[in-house]
């Protein structure tokens, strides 16, 4: 009879045991390859996002179609910090802010974006980008405080490290984070 019992309580071990793996290894699968969270840092990204919010970022999009404008996007700025902003031109397109709009070349001629999740800002002065095949031009939807690709450039496409899909804490689905209409 005690070894019955010894038998029963190994096993119990050994489920609870393989059920932990099993979870760890989901947990891990799920995290390193389909979501991941972001703590937003900072206030680039305000009235939208702020500081402290607390995101879930799809990493699988981006793994079958190409970000797009008007994506919110988390990447890897250097080896130390990732950043949160707004996809404003794409691979190929030629960007311009003049008095204060931001400005696509499409076709031989310029369209202003409307941007109604942008704060009000001041201008930051004239600037025309030419956008390379694998670069993307990022803007902080809080234009005074962002440190964005207006000051360091374009952001490659393997810095990308998601699409920011669901704002977790405050409660509230991630808002204004559609394409910008023209």
């Amino acid at each position: 009879m005690p070894s019955s019992k010894f038998k029963d309580i190994f096993w119990s071990i050994t489920d609870i045991v393989g059920t932990i793996a099993v979870a760890v290894a989901a947990v891990l699968v799920i995290r390193t390859f389909i979501v991941q969270p972001f703590l937003v840092s900072g206030e680039s990204m305000e009235p939208n996002f702020a500081h402290g919010d607390y995101l879930i970022v799809d990493e699988l999009s981006y793994r079958f179609q190409e970000p797009k404008r008007g994506d919110v996007v988390v990447f890897e700025h250097d080896s130390e910090s990732f950043f949160i902003k707004r996809i404003m031109a794409v691979p190929g397109e030629t960007i311009a802010v003049r008095s204060g709009k931001v400005r696509i070349l499409q076709d031989g001629e310029w369209s202003v974006l409307q941007e109604p999740y942008v704060m009000p800002s001041r201008t930051f002065g004239d600037f025309e980008v030419n956008l390379g095949p694998d670069e993307f031009f990022v803007m902080g939807d809080n234009r005074n405080l962002s440190f964005d690709s207006r000051r360091w450039g374009p952001l490659q496409r393997s810095n990308i490290v998601g699409l920011v899909r669901l704002r977790l804490w405050p409660l509230v689905t991630a808002q204004a984070i559609s394409s910008p209409a023209y």
